[in-house]
């Protein structure tokens, strides 16, 4: 694989690895997709750059594709923890330093820590705590995961914020609250790190960053 462009190996192509691999694959990147299923890999070979028949758990077999050049290996074997471990397992011991994995338990996401990956991800349970925040909080836009008891959320303003200054709710000393940046409907124009003189504006859309009980308690005060 050459090494002008970004490189990423995707290990797995069911249905998350083959969105990953053809999605990095169509921004730019050089992807090598492997899986041990033949039509998996025949569904994705127009999407990437390589696809392989191989399997994973055989360091030998991972050393001859080169994948210890890679700026990044995503491990998506996540309804088979011993073959995911072992993956990761052979991609740590050929030098790969940012290994990312998909668990689908907490004692799999510890296995593969030990083992060597650097990230693991549950999918599945990210979208669903998303989703079930857009649900509770239908003023709250967009959710994402920050670490654990903290979250970045899109969050539409209550009419007693609108003329206001960021200083004068003191969102950070009342709730521990970061307003990271503020996007406007003009152009959709985007103020990172906002001034505590910015005034706020009807359309204007806060991002927030906080504690998950002082985000929620926050949504609440709009009732």
């Amino acid at each position: 694989m050459k090494n002008s462009i970004k490189q990423f190996v995707v290990i797995g192509l069911g249905n998350f690895g083959h969105y990953l691999a053809s999605s990095l694959y169509g921004k730019g990147n050089e992807v090598l997709a492997i899986d041990v299923d033949p039509d998996k890999v025949q569904a994705v070979k127009d999407q990437v750059s390589q696809a392989v028949i191989a399997d994973a758990t055989q360091g030998k077999i991972l050393q001859s594709l080169g994948v210890s050049k890679v700026d990044a290996a995503v491990v998506s074997i996540g309804s088979m923890m011993e073959a995911s471990a072992l993956a990761c397992m052979n991609l740590k011991d050929l030098g790969v330093e940012h290994i990312i994995a998909k668990a689908n338990s907490e004692i799999h996401s510890r296995l593969l820590y030990k083992v060597g990956a650097s990230q693991v991800i549950f999918p599945e349970k990210d979208q669903a705590l998303a989703l079930a925040e857009r649900l509770h909080n239908p003023n709250i836009l967009e959710y994402m995961r920050f670490v654990d008891g903290y979250s970045i959320v899109e969050f539409a303003p209550a009419q007693n914020f609108m003329g206001k200054r960021l200083k004068d709710l003191d969102l950070i000393n009342r709730y521990g609250i970061q307003v990271i940046a503020i996007k406007g409907a003009v152009g959709e124009q985007l103020s990172m790190i906002p001034t505590g003189d910015f005034i706020i504006q009807p359309s204007d859309i806060l991002i927030l960053l906080g504690p998950n009980a002082a985000l929620d308690k926050l949504e609440r005060l709009k009732e």
